[in-house]
């Protein structure tokens, strides 16, 4: 999740390497020994070879605006947790979709979440939300959600 949280916040790896520890910090989840270790990773010559040869060989290091979480979106401030099988979007359609609406999703449930979305055969993070009294909704009620 750091990672997906650099990228949507910084958009590609060139505005991350150009980025100092201190703003690289600045992003939700990411404390101050972890902004260190990647700035120290992206100035690494060897890193920026690795970088500029899989460029080369069309490896891709931006998002796309589609892909970038939306600041002011309906969605911000609210968290998800996707469990199951979704009738008719994939796991990453239905990330992707939140996302976009300024939403976040984590891999856990925990006091912090807003909603888990449950398909079929949940498993435990149903009983997890259920414990903790999070909101539970299925994909129907999701998409009403989002715009």
């Amino acid at each position: 999740m750091n990672a997906q949280a650099l990228a949507e916040h910084f958009g590609s790896i060139d505005a991350l390497c150009d980025a100092d520890a201190e703003e690289i910090e600045n992003v939700e989840g990411i404390g101050p020994v972890l902004a260190r270790q990647v700035k120290e990773e992206l100035s690494d010559d060897a890193t920026l070879d690795l970088i500029r040869r899989l460029r080369e060989r069309g490896l891709r290091f931006e998002l796309s605006a589609a892909e970038r979480r939306a600041d002011g979106g309906p969605l911000e401030g609210t968290t998800f947790v996707l469990t199951g099988t979704l009738s008719s979007l994939t796991r990453e359609e239905a990330t992707a979709m939140i996302r976009r609406a300024g939403g976040k999703v984590t891999g856990s449930v925990s006091k912090s979440t807003d909603y888990v979305v449950a398909g079929d055969s949940p498993g435990s993070k149903l009983a997890k939300a259920e414990e903790l009294g999070v909101r539970v909704i299925d994909e129907a009620e999701l998409r009403k959600l989002l715009p």
